[in-house]
């Protein structure tokens, strides 16, 4: 079994890994990379062997365990939805890895990167709910850690204590709603549970313990305030995996749990959401517009483009479904793929204030052109994978609602203009000798991660079927259950 493999890959890699010494770092770096390698190997061979006709759980797991007389059954599978958000993962993890290569902590730094990579796997493949909730909170140690310890100043600690208290905290009900679900129905498989007939006023219940804790993650208004100063805070390689993937968890457990579990208190809740998420995406859009600072300037366009994805996700149509999908995915490369850009800035100068950079496109021409592309990828130009995804969404918001699709447009353009604004005044705006003169245009390291970013996003920008063709399954399934 391919995942099977891919498990025992991570675990017993991190296993030899805590006992290779370090002085041999040569060595050590070759291995991470090779667990990594392996890893995201066998996760992408999990597409040749999809079938697309099948609404059913693909490459299972079962697992069993008696543990004080308890019986655990623990069982794994993917399916169209999960296989995309568990390659993803892989592909991230092992650029970042790359990323680092010259740390002086890549040890510590490396290990924490393919335990998260671990966990993550792990959340985006159990069937489980209670496993589910236990590794979206543990999670937040390995972040923690990253953040706090490798963060860039010395509000580090502050950031590190808001992640940790917003998403923390909006789970505890998540937990409760978990308990409450063991003992009404006696299990927490989600195959079982999808057949289970629960109440309206409890699935009401229900919908808000899960929601408050996957709004927490995506974020949505007013639960954001976290992911600006932890995107600041964080280190390059946090800042990526936080964008392109950990946002992705909310939007993963509204689609594999708050739709398919509570059907009618979604349809209920509907309108909250809306208002929730048109003002994240106004706010957000106006915040990012006054920013000086280019780590907070991405954070709060990742805030208005979750929003937006959050939007299609409740628009109750295939088409929004599935452009909701799209672009989560294509998130994934075009903010992880931004935040490398400037982090490959703040390596050179140790500065990320925008008022100190200018013209650097007569310095660094390669870079500027990574950084244009991304840009126009981050506004969703058509050919990039970000245009597919947003037309999409809009298309099935406008079906849904009109008057909600129409102020949501209104993030589109905001977008544009704070993104073309930020790539004018980097690149092209007046020349600043002083700081810019020592600039080394990209290594052949940063510019594989960036090629390989860059090809993605025009893979799925010209062919968005690449994606579409695994969700689309899934996307009826969950309509089929809702009506």
């Amino acid at each position: 079994m391919i995942l099977a493999s891919i498990y025992f890959v991570l675990i017993w890699g991190l296993f030899i890994l805590f006992f290779v010494d370090y002085k041999n770092s040569i060595f050590f770096k070759f291995l991470t990379l090779l667990i990594s390698g392996i890893t995201l190997i066998l996760s992408s061979t999990l597409f040749i062997d999809f079938d697309f006709t099948s609404s059913l759980y693909q490459q299972q797991i079962a697992i069993k365990l008696n543990l004080f007389a308890i019986n655990i059954s623990l069982n794994f599978a993917l399916d169209g939805l999960s296989l995309l958000f568990f390659v993803l993962s892989s592909f991230l993890v092992f650029l970042c890895l790359i990323f680092i290569l010259n740390n002086e902590s890549y040890k510590y730094y490396s290990i924490l990167l393919l335990i998260i990579e671990l966990f993550l796997l792990v959340i985006f493949s159990v069937l489980d709910l209670f496993i589910f909730y236990m590794f979206f909170e543990a999670i937040l140690i390995p972040m923690f850690l990253i953040i706090g310890v490798w963060g860039s100043r010395e509000r580090k600690i502050r950031a590190v204590y808001l992640f940790f208290f917003y998403t923390l905290c909006g789970s505890i009900l998540f937990l409760v709603g978990i308990f409450y679900i063991y003992v009404y129905v006696g299990t927490c498989n989600l195959e079982y549970l999808s057949f289970i007939k629960i109440s309206l006023s409890e699935q009401k219940f229900l919908w808000v313990a899960f929601f408050l804790s996957f709004a927490s993650k995506i974020p949505m208004f007013p639960f954001h305030i976290w992911l600006p100063e932890a995107h600041v805070e964080a280190p390059t390689v946090g800042s990526v995996l936080l964008a392109g993937i950990l946002l992705k968890l909310g939007v993963y457990g509204f689609l594999r749990y708050s739709l398919i579990l509570f059907p009618f208190a979604s349809l209920y809740f509907s309108p909250l959401i809306y208002i929730l998420s048109l003002v994240g995406i106004v706010f957000a859009s106006f915040c990012a517009i006054r920013q000086t600072d280019l780590k907070r300037i991405i954070a709060y366009s990742s805030i208005a483009h979750m929003n937006l994805i959050v939007l299609g996700i409740f628009s109750f149509n295939l088409i929004g479904l599935e452009g909701s999908i799209l672009q989560s995915i294509s998130h994934g490369f075009v903010s992880g793929g931004l935040f490398f850009l400037i982090g490959i800035l703040y390596d050179r100068y140790h500065s990320r204030f925008l008022q100190y950079y200018g013209g650097i496109v007569h310095f660094m021409p390669l870079y500027s052109s990574f950084f244009l592309i991304f840009t126009m990828a981050n506004i969703a130009l058509p050919g990039t994978s970000s245009f597919m995804g947003e037309l999409m969404l809009l298309l099935g918001v406008f079906k849904f609602n009109s008057t909600a699709s129409s102020i949501s447009c209104l993030g589109v353009i905001f977008c544009g203009a704070y993104s073309l604004w930020l790539c004018n005044k980097i690149l092209f705006g007046n020349l600043k000798v002083a700081y810019t003169i020592k600039f080394s245009d990209l290594k052949f390291k940063e510019f594989l991660i960036l090629f390989s970013l860059l090809i993605f996003i025009f893979i799925l920008g010209f062919n968005p079927n690449t994606i579409n063709s695994f969700s689309h399954i899934v996307c009826l399934n969950i309509l089929f259950d809702i009506f």
